[in-house]
């Protein structure tokens, strides 16, 4: 069981964001997490410089349209990192493996086709318990995590660009 606190980092660590524009899309399915998630994402990236207008977050039904969601914005604004925000709770049936595979598929493929980072901040969890501790809860936010990695990678890119 994970006892780590995912909000807990060296700020000192974290690259001045206030040049950089990143989009998000997160996932309207278990909504009550993911836009926790999201809220959580852009407080964080705001803490590090961000301005309102260089956060571009579109909502998409579920997780599984996380990746096509995430393409188009990778392709019609110009973005320096895309942070995918969803939920998948293990159910009764094999729904919760073919789901999990195909986002998980998905954001990698992005990330190998596009030349920006994609970041891949889906919950994956068996109980609505233990995604709510990681969306704010007792483990913190992943979505605090997920926009602390898309400024670390896009920072990255772009001093392996200069």
């Amino acid at each position: 069981m994970s006892t780590v606190n995912l909000s807990d980092y060296n700020v000192a660590h974290v690259p001045d964001a206030s040049d950089m524009r990143f989009g998000i899309v997160v996932s309207d399915w278990n909504k009550e997490v993911t836009w926790s998630l999201l809220k959580g994402a852009i407080a964080t990236l705001k803490k590090h410089g961000v301005t309102d207008e260089n956060i571009v977050a579109k909502h998409v039904p579920g997780s599984f349209e996380l990746t096509l969601g995430a393409q188009w914005l990778a392709e019609y604004d110009d973005l320096d990192g895309i942070i995918c925000l969803g939920c998948v709770i293990q159910g009764e049936t094999p729904h919760f493996t073919y789901i999990c595979q195909g986002v998980t598929q998905g954001i990698t493929q992005l990330n190998l086709e596009y030349n920006i980072p994609f970041i891949f901040g889906v919950l994956t969890t068996n109980t609505q318990q233990q995604a709510i501790d990681r969306a704010g809860g007792k483990l913190g936010n992943k979505g605090d995590e997920a926009a602390v990695t898309a400024i670390k990678m896009a920072a990255l890119q772009l001093e392996i660009e200069e």
